[in-house]
């Protein structure tokens, strides 16, 4: 190859570049189109090992779920743009086959030299989280991990001699040594595999592009990888507690009902079973009492519901988790719009009051930092969590949750906990009031984040909690106030 033909394939990849950027920018990308409902239906696991450790899951709260890999290069909406259905956006001068294989090229740019999992795991930590969900493998195919089924890995690149290039071994490990549950995101998808998008077919939307009946040893062989690269993570990468299970559309055909068809996902005639019983049973062997939650597919190996950037209208019964992105994207995307601390913390008062958790999404740049504008958020969303965290952890739903902007949950002890979503914009009222829930005849009503005990009064059948002026001053910018007490 001669130094002019190397330089034009150099500066079409940098044209190619810069068109991404702007094109991931643009409001149209917004993602929309994929975003995983909530089941209506719920079925409690009966092994009593996966059982106590939902009990122990439940506890915790928030977590923080990292979608890191390619698309974080050109930092673009991850994967999608790999996808062909109607609400995708790619620049218009470029063919599909062409933008495929300027993607797989990525693969020869993620260096992330900067790549410091403790300083992920402290940063987490200090934002009140208590468990990791990292994306392994994302639909794109591209292995955040060292597996034998796939040159197509973070290990296998420019990276692959760094100490630390098996990132989710890594990741893993910095998070457990902060004692955060850990969870392996995996796609069930894989966009890559020629055994789920076969080359000999175009690919019109996200799932496999052959029918399946014709060609079951195509489809055999993809399980098989399938099961294999689930089997690395659950043998090689120390104790994982959650195998979360993305691509909801990947299911047993049978599971596929109007609930399910009335999402607007397309849905192919075949099913697209990848045999999670199997899967189950063989992970649950190096993993006992691994949480499986196998994404809007209704069954016992859904242990938990997973709303996304949603929040459940009323109070669930059983355990759930709202995943929440940070920004738009789920990954790293310059400019990106991010929600500010208030609403994030609104949210999560709301989410546990439900009895659910949060899972907030964040995206690490390509160099493997996490960037500023995040970071600023994610320490005011802690130094929010350190004094009202116990508001919320290791809580269970009142029955009475709510009154207005006062949610309420419930210790194991008994005690009650009322928060109050508060509007920076606005002073402090002179006083906080709800229906029901409460306090016991006599008691105060302590203050968590400062310790300070505060009279109340009932009045015209409601609770009536007195701010005086020098509180008022002193929680002026508190985006809301966690209150603890013996109820009657």
């Amino acid at each position: 190859m001669t130094k002019t033909t190397y330089k034009t394939i150099i500066s079409c990849r940098t044209l190619l570049l810069v068109m991404i950027l702007v094109y991931s920018t643009l409001p149209s990308f917004a993602q929309k189109d994929n975003i995983h409902q909530r089941s209506t239906t719920y079925q409690w696991p009966e092994d009593p090992l996966v059982l106590e450790k939902l009990d122990q899951w439940q506890d915790l709260k928030f977590g923080i779920i990292i979608h890191w890999g390619l698309y974080a290069v050109p930092g673009i909406i991850e994967s999608w743009q790999l996808c062909s259905e109607d609400w995708i956006s790619r620049p218009d001068s470029l063919d599909y086959p062409a933008y495929k294989e300027w993607y797989w090229g990525l693969k020869e740019e993620f260096a992330p030299h900067q790549f410091n999992p403790e300083i992920w795991a402290q940063t987490a930590q200090d934002a009140g989280m208590k468990y990791l969900i990292f994306t392994t493998k994302h639909h794109d195919g591209f292995a955040m991990f060292d597996t034998d089924e796939s040159d197509f890995k973070i290990t296998a690149g420019p990276f692959s001699d760094h100490p630390k290039a098996d990132v989710s071994k890594h990741i893993f490990e910095a998070f457990r040594q902060k004692d955060f549950m850990i969870g392996a995101y995996y796609s069930k998808p894989d966009w890559h595999s020629e055994d789920y998008w076969w080359p000999k077919y175009a690919t019109p939307n996200r799932n496999n592009n052959y029918d399946l009946r014709k060609y079951p040893e195509r489809w055999n062989s993809f399980k098989q990888f399938t099961h294999n690269q689930i089997n690395e993570l659950m043998s090689g990468y120390g104790e994982v507690d959650i195998l979360w299970l993305d691509g909801g559309w990947v299911r047993p055909l049978n599971t596929v009902n109007e609930e399910v068809l009335s999402w607007g996902a397309p849905i192919p005639e075949w099913s697209q079973d990848i045999d999670i019983p199997t899967i189950a049973a063989k992970a649950r062997e190096k993993q006992p009492g691994l949480l499986i939650v196998d994404r809007t597919v209704h069954g016992p190996y859904e242990n938990y519901q997973t709303p996304e950037r949603s929040i459940p209208d009323d109070k669930l019964d059983h355990p759930w988790e709202s995943c929440i992105p940070l920004g738009n994207n789920w990954g790293h995307v310059p400019d990106d719009k991010m929600k500010e601390p208030e609403e994030i913390i609104h949210m999560l008062i709301e989410i546990v009051a439900k009895g659910g958790s949060m899972v907030l999404g964040i995206g690490p740049k390509p160099d493997g930092t996490i960037g500023e504008r995040e970071l600023i958020r994610l320490n005011e969303i802690g130094a929010w969590m350190k004094g009202n965290g116990a508001a919320l952890y290791a809580t269970r739903p009142a029955t009475h949750y709510r009154d207005g902007e006062t949610f309420f949950t419930q210790n194991k002890n008994g005690d009650i906990n009322a928060i109050t979503r508060l509007e920076k914009s606005k002073a402090l009222p002179s006083h906080i009031t709800w229906t029901g829930n409460e306090p016991e005849i006599g008691s105060s009503v302590k203050v968590l984040a400062t310790g300070e005990q505060l009279k109340w009064v009932k009045k015209d059948g409601k609770v009536l909690v007195r701010l005086p002026p020098s509180f008022r001053k002193k929680h002026a910018a508190a985006p809301a106030i966690s209150m603890s007490y013996r109820p009657a």
